[in-house]
């Protein structure tokens, strides 16, 4: 999909049909042509209903105000709705909230991006979208006088994240026999070949040299055999260091804690967590941000057999930490615990982040649409929040308290990997993680469970069904203000 900016008007634009964002307040504004067709198709100009004009070669869709949230759900919707239409060209004028501030028309970029994903690998048939080109006019919807440059800005970096969160969307869905932890370190490769990145892959040989014993542990019962991706981009002068963290199960059986099988569904996305460090480092070299970035991976399966892992097994972390197993689905945050631990040994971070599908209390807590934010550090914590604002992803925070902490309490080791109750399980999950945070880096983690926006089976916002790439354009916001001058 090929994007261009012009100060052209959409009247002067040729174009095979015209995107017009309209909302209920404002159906007599000079960009709405067609009021009397609008009305007797009953059209009110709520938030994401369209109408199409055929005979105009004009949709309008509808928005509650002007934000890049609404905007980009907006066009995400007239990209879907054109879907199987033959029109291969779109114009459409710009949308702003203020005049300097950019964040409409990137999330508008980004919604005709993310509207228009499909995922039909294993189709016989495979889906063609018809539209290629889409011209966006600086004719402003309430008159401002838009500067070009920070606009294609924007509209650039707005394409990178909607395609790095894609190429997320892509690797989550793919099914688990076709994408293990050998295939997630040759998408990793490939990755740092095409875009500048340094690339360390870490082989079974070598995760023992590391002492990574609970994450060999969860992976020992599966004929793929693990691997621990450490994926670079080092700018020179970089602003600020930054350290991602990858849950990447590519499948999760539950191991001899064994899910019922319709919980066993899906599990594919439990790499959504790695596949999604995956996107960030592809976002961020391709934006060439001034910010050092390091994504670390753990890809595993978790499975079953003669040689799996087990309840009443006392496993030995990287830190030295003993690990009492009561339930082998509680697998996740094993294996983050190495990374966590190995990331830190290789890299002293400003800010060290894990991002994982961790816990279905997460789900039950926050529902399916937003993810759960913990750690020590309000500041952290305020930091991810806001640039999940403005990335357009849903997310809250989860304090942690000492008295969920004690429920993890082992009698035989260090400490266990489930707590004592049924309640409180997204945050104590991440009190577990805590456990493998260095003192360097307390104050200076958090952990963010996607469980609940990374795959859902159903269309919503600019989301499709299945995978949403949860993560990608949250971080890659978080990353760019960090690479902005501070005021």
């Amino acid at each position: 999909m090929n994007f261009e900016l012009t100060i052209n008007t959409t009247q002067d634009i040729t174009a095979d049909i015209e995107v017009i964002i309209v909302s209920e307040q404002n159906l007599e504004h000079r960009f709405v042509q067609d009021r009397e067709l609008l009305e007797k198709a009953g059209f009110k100009g709520t938030q994401d209903e369209t109408c199409l004009l055929i005979e105009k070669d004009r949709l309008y869709v509808g928005i509650d105000s002007i934000s890049s949230i609404n905007v980009r759900t907006a066009v995400a919707i007239a990209i879907r709705t054109l879907s199987n239409t033959p029109y291969t060209s779109i114009k459409i004028a710009s949308y702003m909230n203020h005049p300097k501030c950019t964040a409409v028309l990137r999330g508008m970029v980004e919604g005709f991006v993310l509207g228009a994903y499909s995922f039909d690998r294993y189709k016989s048939e495979k889906s063609k979208l018809a539209i290629e080109n889409i011209t966006i006019s600086l004719d402003e919807y309430n008159g401002y006088e838009l500067n070009i440059e920070p606009c294609s800005i924007a509209m650039g970096n707005g394409q990178i994240s909607a395609e790095a969160t894609n190429f997320t969307r892509d690797i989550v869905n793919t099914t688990p026999d076709d994408c293990y932890p050998k295939v997630m370190a040759k998408i990793a490769k490939k990755l740092a070949k095409e875009n500048g990145l340094d690339c360390k892959i870490l082989k079974p040989k070598k995760l023992r040299k590391e002492k990574m014993e609970t994450l060999l542990a969860v992976a020992r019962a599966s004929r793929h055999k693990p691997r621990v991706i450490h994926l670079t981009h080092k700018p020179k002068d970089a602003k600020a260091v930054v350290t991602i963290v990858g849950k990447g199960l590519t499948y999760d059986s539950g191991g001899l804690s064994l899910k019922p099988s319709d919980y066993m569904v899906t599990m594919k996305s439990d790499k959504s967590g790695g596949s999604a460090v995956l996107g960030i480092m592809k976002a961020v070299s391709e934006m060439n941000l001034p910010i050092e970035v390091h994504g670390f991976i753990g890809a595993v399966e978790n499975m079953i057999g003669g040689d799996a892992y087990k309840p009443d097994d006392v496993l030995v972390a990287k830190n030295g930490k003993t690990i009492e197993i009561r339930n082998t689905d509680a697998e996740g945050r094993l294996v983050l615990a190495d990374v966590l631990c190995y990331a830190q040994q290789e890299v002293k971070a400003d800010y060290i982040f894990d991002m994982a599908t961790l816990t279905g209390a997460s789900v039950v807590g926050v529902g399916h649409y937003t993810s759960s934010i913990m750690g020590n550090s309000d500041e952290v914590k305020t930091m991810i929040l806001k640039a999940s604002k403005i990335s357009g992803e849903f997310a809250t925070k989860l304090d942690f308290n000492r008295y969920l902490k004690k429920s993890l309490n082992s009698e035989i080791a260090d400490i266990c990997n489930i707590s004592n109750t049924r309640y409180g399980g997204a945050i104590t999950a991440g009190q577990f993680l805590e456990t493998f945070i260095d003192d360097h880096h307390k104050d200076k983690w958090a952990h963010i469970d996607i469980a609940g926006p990374a795959f859902v089976e159903h269309t919503w916002g600019e989301n499709p069904h299945g995978a949403s790439g949860a993560g990608v354009r949250l971080m890659s916001r978080l990353i760019e203000g960090l690479a902005r001058p501070k005021k």
